[in-house]
């Protein structure tokens, strides 16, 4: 059995991707800085030309409170279900819309003939 703490464990696994992520940036020329013990920012400029910072934290997930673990697998399908299902809410939306506007702009033409016939029997 070990005897180091699972703190500890987490902390040398997070400071050593922390120090591997920090090192890839820096040898592709990005500036690095550290804000924190699990976090890191870098500074970048926008599309626009804003200066922004783009921040990284890292930690280690120790599960749920009631004793379960944490299992980045299952996090990542439903993540991944929770995007597909937005994503076809947002097409049906999309489609109701663009039959709202066809269907508003029928009854639109439809109210301009009448107006023009009955402006035409009036003379």
């Amino acid at each position: 059995m070990s005897t180091t703490s699972k703190k500890s464990l987490h902390e040398s696994l997070r400071n050593r991707y922390i120090a591997l992520v920090s090192e890839f940036l820096r040898a592709h020329g990005e500036e690095v800085l550290t804000t924190g013990s699990n976090e890191i920012a870098l500074p970048c400029v926008d599309a626009e030309g804003n200066d922004e910072f783009l921040v990284l934290t890292f930690k280690v997930p120790t599960g749920s409170r009631d004793g379960e673990a944490y299992d980045g697998y299952s996090v990542a399908e439903d993540f991944k279900m929770k995007s597909e299902a937005k994503a076809e809410k947002a097409k049906a939306t999309a489609e109701a819309k663009a039959k709202k506007i066809a269907k508003d702009k029928a009854l639109r033409e439809a109210k301009a003939k009448a107006k023009a016939e009955r402006e035409g029997k009036g003379q």
